[in-house]
């Protein structure tokens, strides 16, 4: 009897730490440029990569996140909260993060991509940079609200973004704002994609030329640098929650010819 009582606990420690082993998620591996890359959890199902691209000025994370198929053409990023007093279209990209598996592209996500600013509920990040003037293409010595920063490509946020994208080439990019409430059309190279999106999300369209000549752009330096098109997308100061988290995710897979 004394010696059964003793075999209960070793038994039971056993099956415990076979639960936990195969619980365990392996997460080693390194991306290129040195940039974190881990398998997704289950609790994600559509997500197939993570990784970290790099770190705000005060250390927080910026992670991408690879659904879809990593075999397909079709490759797309789409990123929100450049800055950070713009909080309600991460709402959309983690939408699209956090779903089912996506199918008919290769599509990376970028939530937010200035987690300080996000943090601090403000516009620019901890150095007080607007990062969206901080592009190294047309760049600018401006001060203010759209303070651009010491010199182009300043801020550890941005030269993530920059390496992140150099690596990947997506087709398209869609990067999310507010609260103008429309899609930008300026732009003759990317002007087809643009009015598809508009009307697949239900979004005006806009010329947004930054009250004039735009500098340091996430969106000029993308298009001057690689063969794909990027889209500035901005809804309004206070979208609903269904709508950033049911309604424009199916709209924008739509739109990129994907489904789940």
């Amino acid at each position: 009897m004394p010696g059964t009582l003793r075999a209960v606990p070793s038994l039971v420690g056993l099956l415990v730490g076979l639960l936990v082993g195969l619980m365990v998620v392996v997460e080693p591996a390194t991306g290129a440029a040195g940039t974190a890359s881990t398998r997704s959890a289950p609790a994600r199902p559509a997500v197939v990569e993570t990784r970290v691209i790099g770190h705000s000025v005060q250390g927080r994370p910026i992670r991408a996140y690879r659904v879809g198929d990593p075999t397909s053409r079709n490759r797309v990023v789409v990123m929100a909260t450049l800055h950070g007093d713009e909080p309600r279209t991460r709402l959309l990209v983690a939408a699209l993060r956090d779903g089912r598996p996506v199918r008919g592209i290769d599509l990376w996500l970028v939530p937010v991509a200035n987690p300080d600013g996000l943090a601090r509920g403000t516009r620019r990040n901890a150095h007080g940079v607007d990062l969206n003037r901080n592009y190294p293409y047309r760049w600018a010595d401006l001060d203010g609200h759209y303070e651009s920063g010491p010199r182009a490509a300043s801020e550890p946020e941005t030269r993530a973004l920059m390496a992140f994208f150099d690596e990947v080439h997506p087709r398209r990019v869609v990067s999310f704002h507010q609260p103008l409430d429309g899609v930008d059309v300026s732009s003759h190279e990317s002007r087809p994609f643009a009015r598809r999106l508009a009307r697949f999300l239900h979004l005006p369209r806009k010329r947004l030329t930054c009250g004039g000549v735009c500098h340091g752009t996430f969106t000029q330096w993308y298009m001057a640098r690689h063969a794909g098109v990027a889209v500035t997308a901005e809804y309004g100061r206070h979208p609903g929650g269904h709508r950033m988290a049911v309604t424009a995710p199916r709209q924008l897979l739509r739109v990129l010819g994907a489904s789940r």
